[in-house]
């Protein structure tokens, strides 16, 4: 069944994962797994060849009840580290992954919309840059109708004196006319240029601007958002949407700004160029006849525009969400980079970032091809236009109702006007992409980030004991709503003690940290700090000056290891941040390699700087080997005196002095009391666990001396 049978530790922490990431995603998972698991885990471990072919057969009910539930599994996780090739798959993780093969479901995209209203609260802090852009391109389309009838004065000028076989051209009765025209082309440059550096500024300042807020707004959204998100696709937003909506608009601004004068909202915002109405003028006053056919193709352009710039639209919306897709994928292989090595798993990883971008290439390819058709259509109809204008004006002229200047300027403020609708072409594109990136920014800053913010109270220094209840916590994780983690669990901390909690793997023990700390909200029941209701007390309070964590997989920024301690205290002193890595056991290292690190020394030093009165220990020493845990354990005994610490145990042989060990099952707590206490019942859940870990140690001892 497998394509290789992994070794037995793995395969059972496999099963484990299973049981607790994979249960939601059949009927009645929980009492199947319950049923199978130890029996399967006997049997995994077995050398008999017909126990192992139960085990096969236990997994293959397993995806036989997935497939019953219409749903199937891919039991593929960078976590679990077993591949099974299932034709159609379906990933059930707490968090969304790009792992999802995409090619066998269909990915809703949700309307990408802004509204006017936000739109222009975006804008508005700009509005005086934005102004300016906007009266400078007033001058410039002002300045833009002066020349053609300036040239066709000039031209006039010459053929008369053409006309009246003068050789002898008087250059100074041009001169007035050359200086006229000069200084409209010197005043056209000016004020462009202060166009386009008012809309740069204005671009830049609103992209950092844009950048932070949306930066600080994800910082303050609830942890459920991210368990739903991938964080290559949040990056996308942050950086890819901005910047291409700063540029965007910039480009749209500048082109419609220039060709605008005034807008009319029908179905779609449609532009009409300000240098249009001034030519329309000039070329009434020319010729009226040939005005009605100048501007007769003005309507077929615009609702051409406006068709297309709705399905693009809609293609732009999809193939930017296909883009945050492309930075997932590449973003979840570059942080489990190791796994990929360590399992050969390059090409597959090669393989579906490959995929993927052919989809976004694509799509791209599409939006393209319809901007691309949308501008050649509009530049045969316009090209038209001059052709029409050549020839009616060519009888005009033979008729004597315009004169060769005339005919000049008319031409000229016709390729104007041309200029100018081939333009829309160029801003319904720019239009398209400003929307998309806007929907797609806007859609995180319309998220309220109030989950587990309600409350503002702080007790006093002076007054916090320390003492922690739980009453009747039920919990759920957000991202499976139908699985219960936690069942009326009920437990009481108090000051200054020290509390294990243990139990099997999804028992729900790193749960009820997160819960105290106020990571996730209970879905009911009560967890009260000193009799005072957590919802009601300021989180981030509560974090940074009361709780201190240190997880079970402890990150390190790209700093010092100085400034990665001092994370959990920003304005600590250098004695202080020495004192903390002291009782972390870490200065020695620190000392010897000072570019080297010890994750989990540093992140207890940095915990301990923060001098809270709890601490919680997440399976902190889980990943060590017996002689670093030994090191960190003589750590933690001299700084935990006189601190509630709260240690989510999964070596029980390092809880044994624990004041009180709380046992988990099913998402309850099925044993409560001291380490002597619970060993003493042979029948116990406690007792198992330990026994199992004391069999295991002994087969690691047997195999280590066996060679």
């Amino acid at each position: 069944m497998f394509n290789n049978l992994f070794n037995c530790k793995l395969q059972l922490l496999a099963l484990k994962n299973l049981n607790n990431r994979y249960s939601f995603c059949v009927k009645q998972p929980s009492i199947y797994f319950r049923r199978h698991l130890n029996i399967t885990q006997k049997f995994l471990i077995s050398s008999n060849a017909s126990n192992r072919l139960q085990a096969r057969i236990f997994l293959n009910n397993l995806l036989k009840i997935g497939r019953k539930s219409g749903k199937s599994l891919r039991l593929f996780s960078f976590s679990i580290g077993i591949f099974y090739p299932i034709s159609r798959v379906a990933q059930c993780r707490q968090q969304q992954s790009t792992r999802i093969d995409h090619s066998h479901r269909q990915r809703s995209i949700p309307p990408l919309s802004v509204t006017w209203t936000e739109f222009w609260l975006l804008i508005r802090p700009y509005i005086h840059w934005l102004i300016c852009a906007a009266l400078t391109a007033c001058c410039v389309a002002a300045l833009n109708i002066q020349i053609p009838i300036i040239l066709g004065q000039l031209v006039n000028q010459i053929y008369s004196f053409i006309k009246q076989n003068n050789v002898d051209v008087n250059l100074g009765e041009l001169k007035p006319i050359v200086f006229k025209l000069v200084s409209v082309y010197v005043a056209q440059a000016f004020t462009t240029f202060l166009c386009i550096a008012s809309l740069s500024q204005m671009g830049e300042r609103m992209c950092a601007d844009l950048r932070v807020r949306l930066f600080s707004h994800l910082l303050e959204l609830p942890m459920p958002f991210f368990d739903a998100q991938n964080s290559g696709e949040l990056s996308d937003r942050l950086n890819f949407d901005v910047q291409q909506f700063k540029s965007s608009f910039k480009e749209c601004t500048a082109q419609g700004l220039r060709t605008t004068a005034q807008k009319i909202v029908l179905v779609n915002l449609v532009f009409f160029n300000f240098r249009i109405v001034g030519c329309i003028y000039s070329l009434y006053l020319l010729s009226p006849q040939m005005t009605l056919f100048t501007v007769g193709i003005v309507p077929i352009v615009v609702v051409t525009g406006s068709l297309f710039g709705r399905i693009l639209r809609k293609l732009s919306a999809r193939a930017q969400s296909q883009n945050g897709i492309v930075a997932g994928v590449a973003s979840e292989a570059f942080q489990n980079i190791r796994t990929v090595k360590v399992f050969a798993m390059e090409e597959a990883e090669q393989s579906l970032y490959e995929r993927e971008v052919e989809k976004t290439k694509s799509l791209y390819g599409q939006l393209g091809l319809g901007i691309g058709l949308f501008q050649a259509a509009s530049n045969l109809f316009l090209n038209g236009l001059i052709l029409g204008v050549l020839y009616g004006g060519e009888q005009l002229v033979i008729s004597n109702v315009l004169s060769p200047g005339d005919l000049m300027a008319f031409l000229a403020t016709a390729q104007t006007i041309q200029r100018s609708l081939a333009q829309l072409s160029f801003v319904f594109g720019s239009g398209i992409k400003v929307w998309s990136s806007c929907g797609r920014i806007m859609e995180i800053l319309r998220l309220d980030p109030k989950y587990g913010k309600s409350g503002t109270f702080v007790i006093p220094a002076h007054s916090l004991v320390g003492n922690i209840e739980l009453s009747n916590i039920y919990f759920s994780y957000p991202t499976r709503p139908g699985h219960e983690v936690l069942r009326g669990l009920n437990m009481n901390i108090g000051n200054g003690q020290t509390i294990a909690i243990c139990g099997s793997s999804g028992a729900g023990k790193s749960t009820v940290a997160a819960l105290i700390e106020r990571i996730y909200e209970p879905v009911a029941g009560r967890i009260k700090l000193d009799g005072i209701e957590l919802n009601k007390l300021d989180s981030k309070w509560l974090r940074r000056n009361v709780i201190g964590v240190i997880s079970q997989e402890p990150v390190l920024f790209s700093t010092s290891i100085k400034e990665n301690i001092r994370y959990g205290k920003i304005d600590a002193t250098e004695d202080e941040i020495k004192h903390a890595a002291d009782l972390a056991n870490a200065s020695q290292f620190i000392e010897q390699f000072p570019e080297g690190y010890d994750t989990i020394r540093i992140a207890i030093a940095r915990a301990l700087l923060k001098n809270t009165p709890i601490l919680i220990l997440d399976e902190a020493t889980s990943a060590l080997d017996t002689e670093s845990e030994r090191l960190i354990h003589q750590a933690l005994n001299r700084a935990l005196k006189g601190r509630t610490v709260i240690v989510i145990a999964h070596r029980l042989s390092t809880i044994r002095n624990a004041d009180s060990i709380y046992v988990l099952e099913g998402g309850q707590v099925v044993e409560k009391g001291t380490h002597q206490q619970l060993i003493k019942n042979t029948n116990g859940k406690y007792y198992g666990l330990v026994k199992e870990q004391e069999h295991f140690q002994n087969n690691d001892k047997e195999r280590i001396i066996g060679g």
